[in-house]
C-alpha cells in the first residue's frame, strides 16, 4: 500500500503518523466529540484528503463552515508546529474543486427529487405519518401505479388522496376500509411539509447521481457541499432527503467489490437527526443501506456527538472510529464516555475512558482498519490540519465559483409535466361535463314526461263527461238486463257522435 492511497489522519505520542487505508473506506467512520472539539476541522480534513486521491465526496454543511475547502489555506504558527510535531514536511496549501447545491436554491443549485423516487417509506417518515396514514400512502403509490399515474411533487400526491377519497368504497374491495378523516390528516401533513421546503424538494428536473461523483481536469474528487444551515431546523426533510440520496446511490450504483479507493464517500454530518424518533421500519432500511452500499463502492462517515447516537446494528458496521472530548458533568455524560471507550479495540498504553475526557481541541482518540479489515489498537492522536482554509469563504467568492460551475443553467429552471394533478383535473373536467350532460338529460326527460302527463290527464277529462253520464243512467236503472240495454243504447249513441 502506497502512501498515496492513504488519507493522513495524524501522528500519535510516540511520533508514528496514523493513516486510513482509503481501501478501507467502503467499510465506513464515525466521527464523535462534544461541540467545539474539532469535529469540522476533521470532516474537512477528509473530505480534501479523499478529493486529492480523486474520489469525489458529498457533505452536508450544516454550520456554513465547510465552503473554505474551496480556497486554499494560509501559514500560521499553529499550523506550523503541529505540523513540525506530526513530522510532516510537505504541505502545500490548496483548495479542492467543489460544487454548492441547496434545497432551497439560494446559495447553490438547486436539488429536486421527484414524489414517486422518495417512495412510500421515506415519505411516511418525512410526514411523521402513523401506521393507517402510512397504509394509505401504499395505497396511493399504488394506485397511481395502477393508473399510470406520475407522482412528481407534492400536488400531484394531494390529487391522488383527493381521487382515492372520492373512490374509497370501490377500492376498499382492494385495498380495505380507506377512512377519509384519515386521509384529511395526511393532506394536513402535506400542507406543513410543502411551507417548511417541500415545495423546494419535490419536483423536477431531479438530481442526476452522476453529477455527484466527477474528478478535475487535474484528476482531484469533486466535493459537493449542501448548504444545510437552514435545513437544520427543518431536521426531517434534512436526514430523508440525506438517506434517500444514499438509496439512489445503493440502486443505481453498479456492484464493484473491493477497490483501491472508493466510488464516493459520503458525510452525514449532525447523524442524530436521521435516528431521533426513527419508526423500526425506517432504522431497518438505514442498517440495510449500509451493509449492501459498501459493495457499491460507497463510504459513510457519521459526524455526531455520542457513539451512542447511532443505533448498533449501524454502529457495528463502522470501521473507523475518530473520537474527540467528550466532557463528563452528569451521570449521563459519564454513561456516553464509557460506552465510547467500549467501542473502541483497547490498548494497553492508553487508557480510554479517561483519555475521552482529557483529549485537548484537535486531538483525537483514533481506530483505523489494517488492510485486512482488522480494527487497530486505539492511539491518540494529534490530527494534520487541513491544507485549504478552515472557516467558510465570503459571498462573493461563493458567488464567482457558482458562476464557473460546470452544472449551470442544468437545474436552474423548474419543469412541470403532466403527471397526476394535470391528468385527475382533467379527468374531473370530463366527468363534470358528463354530469352536466346526464343531468340536462334528465330535465329534459322530467319536462317530455310532465308534457305527456298532461296531455294524457286532458284526454282523461273529455271523455269522463261521457262516462259519467253513462254511470248516472246505469246507476238509476235496476235491473241487470236494463243496464246492459241502456250500455248499448247509449254506447252506440257517444260512439257515433266521436
Amino acid at each position: 500500500m502506497t502512501e498515496q492511497q492513504q488519507v493522513l489522519i495524524g501522528g500519535n505520542t510516540t511520533g508514528s503518523k496514523i493513516f486510513l487505508d482509503a481501501a478501507m473506506a467502503n467499510r465506513h467512520g464515525l466521527v464523535t466529540g462534544a461541540t467545539g472539539t474539532g469535529k469540522t476541522v476533521t470532516l474537512q480534513l477528509l473530505a480534501e484528503s479523499f478529493s486529492r486521491l480523486g474520489v469525489p465526496v458529498f457533505s452536508a454543511d450544516v454550520k456554513g463552515d465547510l465552503s473554505g475547502i474551496a480556497q486554499a489555506g494560509k501559514p500560521h504558527n499553529k499550523i506550523t508546529e503541529r505540523l513540525q510535531h506530526i513530522g510532516i514536511s510537505d504541505h502545500p496549501f490548496a483548495g479542492c474543486p467543489i460544487l454548492f447545491w441547496d434545497i432551497f436554491a439560494k446559495t447553490g443549485h438547486p436539488v429536486r427529487t421527484t414524489i414517486s423516487e422518495m417512495g412510500p417509506v421515506l415519505l411516511a417518515n418525512l410526514l411523521d405519518l402513523n401506521e393507517t396514514q402510512t397504509g394509505i400512502l401504499h395505497v396511493a403509490f399504488s394506485v397511481a401505479d395502477d393508473e399510470g399515474l406520475l407522482l412528481l411533487d407534492l400536488k400531484d400526491l394531494s390529487a391522488i388522496l383527493n381521487w382515492i377519497a372520492d373512490n374509497r368504497k370501490d377500492l376498499a374491495r382492494e385495498y380495505g376500509n380507506i377512512s377519509s378523516q384519515s386521509v384529511s390528516a395526511i393532506r394536513r401533513k402535506i400542507l406543513v411539509l410543502n411551507d417548511a421546503g417541500g415545495e423546494f424538494f419535490f419536483g423536477e428536473p431531479g438530481l442526476n447521481i452522476e453529477d455527484l461523483m466527477h474528478a478535475d481536469f487535474s484528476g482531484h474528487g469533486v466535493i459537493s457541499l449542501l448548504d444545510a444551515s437552514s435545513l437544520y431546523s427543518n431536521p426531517k426533510i434534512y436526514s430523508t432527503f440525506l438517506l434517500w440520496l444514499l438509496s439512489e446511490l445503493m440502486e443505481d450504483l453498479p456492484e464493484r467489490g473491493d477497490a483501491p479507493l472508493p466510488k464516493l464517500v459520503f458525510f452525514f454530518d449532525e447523524a442524530h437527526l436521521l435516528f431521533n424518533n426513527a419508526p423500526r421500519a425506517l432504522i431497518d432500511r438505514i442498517t440495510q443501506v449500509v451493509r449492501l452500499i459498501r459493495s457499491k463502492g460507497v463510504g459513510i462517515f457519521f459526524v455526531s456527538q455520542y457513539p451512542n447516537d447511532i443505533p448498533d446494528e449501524v454502529l457495528g458496521q463502522l470501521g473507523c472510529r475518530i473520537q474527540h472530548a467528550l466532557r463528563a458533568f452528569t451521570p449521563k455524560d459519564q454513561k456516553a464516555v464509557k460506552v465510547a471507550a467500549q467501542t473502541f479495540r483497547q490498548n494497553p498504553e492508553v487508557d480510554t475512558e479517561k483519555a475521552i475526557t482529557e483529549l485537548g481541541v484537535g486531538e483525537a482518540l483514533v481506530s483505523t482498519l489494517d488492510p485486512k479489515g482488522r480494527p487497530t489498537m486505539v492511539e491518540w492522536c494529534l490530527l494534520a490540519p487541513p491544507r485549504s482554509q478552515i472557516g467558510p469563504i465570503t459571498s462573493d467568492e461563493k458567488n464567482h465559483l457558482m458562476a464557473r460551475s460546470p452544472l449551470k443553467g442544468r437545474y436552474d429552471t423548474p419543469a412541470d409535466r403532466e403527471s397526476a394533478y394535470e391528468l385527475l383535473a382533467e379527468r374531473e373536467k370530463t366527468l363534470q361535463l358528463k354530469r352536466q350532460e346526464a343531468a340536462a338529460e334528465l330535465e329534459r326527460e322530467k319536462a317530455a314526461a310532465k308534457e305527456n302527463k298532461t296531455r294524457k290527464s286532458s284526454g282523461r277529462q273529455r271523455q269522463s263527461v261521457g262516462e259519467a253520464m253513462i254511470k248516472s243512467v246505469v246507476r238509476t236503472i235496476g235491473s241487470q238486463i236494463g243496464r246492459s240495454i241502456v250500455r248499448g243504447i247509449l254506447g252506440s249513441i257517444i260512439g257515433k257522435k266521436r
